[in-house]
């Protein structure tokens, strides 16, 4: 008898590693319908020449959940959220106090809170130098990278450097900041 209530107590755990992800793929590309959260509405659609500027913030302990795409999480990974590009998507983020600019695949969604326009896993905040800052202004830009970039992203990798912004075109980024409300 002690035996069966042992298994019974140990069944959950062996279940919850049983969990099936999508695997780690370009394709298909999702754009999803329409949702809602916290009362606002969501519209994922293409979006070519994305190029935005806004702040940015970073998540972690949802390690081991799925994304949006169905793929899992990993917080150590460089990946970001995004409430309506397709999935996946690539993005250059450059953080508009440096200049310092990285390649991110999109697969998830998110940022619900107002104001903030992605929120990157916190590998990509680390390498992106915003970690202990919680929140960062950015530009996120969609680009079309090389294979070899995405396959590094794929893999949760850091992929090629970016050239930094820098100089009049930094300024230019700042500029476009919306003012604070």
């Amino acid at each position: 008898m002690l035996s069966l209530h042992r298994a019974i107590a140990v069944l959950p755990l062996l279940l919850t590693g049983c969990a099936s992800y999508q695997p780690v793929s370009d394709t298909p590309v999702r754009i999803g319908p329409p949702y809602t959260v916290r009362g606002v509405t969501y519209v994922p659609a293409p979006q070519p020449g994305y190029d935005e500027v806004g702040y940015a913030s970073w998540y972690g302990n949802e390690s081991g959940n799925r994304t949006a795409r169905g793929e899992k999480f990993r917080a150590k990974g460089i990946s970001a959220a995004h409430a309506t590009l397709p999935l996946p998507s690539y993005v250059e983020v450059t953080e508009l106090g440096s200049g310092r600019t990285l390649l991110v695949r999109v697969n998830d969604r998110g940022p619900f809170s107002r104001g903030r326009i992605i929120d990157l896993s916190r590998g990509a905040a680390q390498a992106l130098g915003i970690r202990a800052a919680g929140q960062s202004a950015v530009r996120v830009r969609l680009v079309d990278p090389s294979e070899k970039d995405r396959k590094r992203l794929r893999k949760g990798k850091v992929a090629s450097e970016r050239r930094p912004l820098t100089g009049d075109a930094l300024e230019a980024q700042r500029n476009r900041l919306p003012l604070p409300r």
